[in-house]
């Protein structure tokens, strides 16, 4: 499971690695957590280029009776996305990639949890593979929302926790991103973990543990 992420890259960067496509200046975020907007890139409704919207991280579907289902769908299982109702739609034809430069997760001891950031080397932004919906609330205005896929974690991760987010490399986001593709067996070898030699681990202070933080002191080393 992943349940807070980062955001620092500058819009230029990340409009240069993902687009190309517009994207103003934002805010730095160090601790993305559910319900909250997230970055996500996905092919424009002509099918001619890309784009990068900002959508609540807790998919809802288009069929739930209530948005509060979202909190609950933040992540997705990739093996199993396919057939699940609140997620094999969004799979067929709704696929995107979530921006990030950073995630966290919690190893536990005891009562204590000991928070870790994982990173790419470099510290570069990448791609969670992600999918996203649309729900109509009562008034028929849209409410967009997406969930990250994840997968087994690699070596990197796995003394921390079992799963880790299904990380794209760039090769893959054309093929992930390609409406054209809509048999999700298709897409199953760009769920491998990523590779733990092209990454990073690093012990942060317990300050990341609230989501009503989010500053650069999430990140500090301990």
């Amino acid at each position: 499971m992943c349940g807070r992420f980062t955001l620092r890259a500058a819009a230029s960067v990340i409009a240069e690695q993902f687009g190309p496509f517009e994207m103003p200046p934002f805010a730095a975020r160090f601790n993305i957590a559910p319900t909250q907007p997230v970055a996500i890139v996905r092919p424009t409704a002509a099918g001619s280029g890309r784009e990068l919207a900002w959508l609540r991280w807790g998919l809802v579907p288009a069929w739930a009776k209530d948005p509060a289902i979202g909190a609950r769908l933040i992540n997705a299982r990739a093996e199993t996305a396919a057939e699940k109702p609140a997620f094999r739609a969004a799979m067929r034809t709704r696929r995107c990639l979530v921006v990030a430069d950073g995630f966290y997760e919690w190893q536990r001891t005891g009562r204590a949890k000991q928070a870790y950031l994982f990173q790419l080397r470099g510290g570069r932004p990448f791609a969670f593979a992600g999918l996203w919906e649309t729900w109509r609330r009562p008034d028929n205005s849209p409410l967009e929302t997406c969930t990250l896929l994840t997968t087994d974690a690699n070596e990197l991760v796995r003394p921390i926790h079992d799963r880790m987010p299904a990380i794209l490399p760039p090769a893959a986001y054309q093929a992930w991103l390609d409406a054209a593709v809509e048999n999700p067996s298709k897409l199953a070898p760009l769920f491998m973990p990523y590779p733990s030699g092209e990454m990073q681990a690093q012990a942060v202070g317990n300050f990341v543990n609230s989501p009503a933080h989010d500053s650069p002191r999430c990140i500090e080393a301990v």
